[in-house]
């Protein structure tokens, strides 16, 4: 007889679904852009935030935004800077924020921390309070996404065109760097630090081997996603095995069967 699933298992899904669904144009910007290890560095700032949230007694996914936000206007002066270059600095940022956010976390005076929950995430454990950053956030970042939409896929394209037709290139990487910001910090409790980039690049890469434009492109993987939440959450169940981890294997696999499929189409 079929059983309803616990609330719990319903906050994960819509959580993750949802999540899904706002980060997949994201996230085709970010492959286009080749921009992969400045949302890796993102991330690692979110350690920062969690330090920050538990030292201040404020909430965590707030405290994690304004962390990551903060990182991405450090990000923006690097960019500006021509001392080194900017993978370097991207590299300098990356780790000293990954070891300054756990050595932080570590210091916090108060009860024990699951630092495990933050490196990898807990989908299980989201909470009706998630539920409402994940679409209350999601619907302002899918807004202004759809607002720069053109924008951020010209520059990705052809940075210099785009700016001879009088697109503002700080202001749009800027913008995108700020929503990049907030869709990592409100996915770190879903997948965890170490493992969210892995949530907005894989479906993307999943759905370029299939798409002839960007927007073919942005829904495919908005639909990969979706699709990869759902095996990992029922891989999950079935096994035991942790929620975010295995979303993201779930994802890697369908990638690995779309990237197949693309090279023998294409020979």
């Amino acid at each position: 007889m079929f059983e309803w699933p616990d609330p719990f298992v319903w906050r994960a899904f819509f959580a993750a679904a949802g999540l899904a669904v706002v980060a997949a144009p994201l996230g085709c910007i970010v492959v286009w852009r080749r921009m992969s290890y400045v949302g890796e560095t993102l991330s690692q700032a979110g350690l920062l935030g969690v330090a920050l949230g538990l030292a201040a007694n404020i909430n965590l996914t707030l405290a994690v935004i304004l962390a990551a936000i903060a990182a991405a206007g450090i990000l923006t002066l690097l960019q500006r800077q021509q001392t080194v270059p900017l993978d370097s600095a991207l590299g300098l940022m990356h780790h000293a924020t990954l070891a300054l956010g756990i050595v932080a976390i570590s210091l916090v005076k108060g009860p024990a921390i699951d630092l495990m929950s933050y490196l990898f995430g807990d989908v299980f454990a989201v909470t009706s309070n998630d539920l409402i950053w994940i679409y209350g956030g999601g619907a302002v970042v899918m807004a202004i996404t759809f607002f720069l939409w053109k924008p951020l896929v010209r520059l990705s394209l052809h940075e210099d065109l785009a700016t001879a037709e009088g697109i503002n290139p700080r202001l749009s990487r800027t913008a995108f760097d700020i929503l990049l910001a907030v869709v990592i910090a409100v996915a770190m409790k879903i997948v965890g630090v170490l493992l969210v980039m892995a949530f907005l690049v894989v479906p993307a890469v999943a759905a370029r081997p299939l798409s002839t434009t960007p927007e073919r492109m942005a829904v495919l993987a908005a639909g990969i996603a979706f699709l990869g939440v759902i095996l990992g959450l029922w891989v999950s169940l079935s096994s035991d095995a942790p929620g975010g981890p295995s979303i993201v294997i779930a994802l890697c696999t369908i990638a690995a069967i779309s990237l197949l499929a693309g090279s023998r189409r294409g020979r």
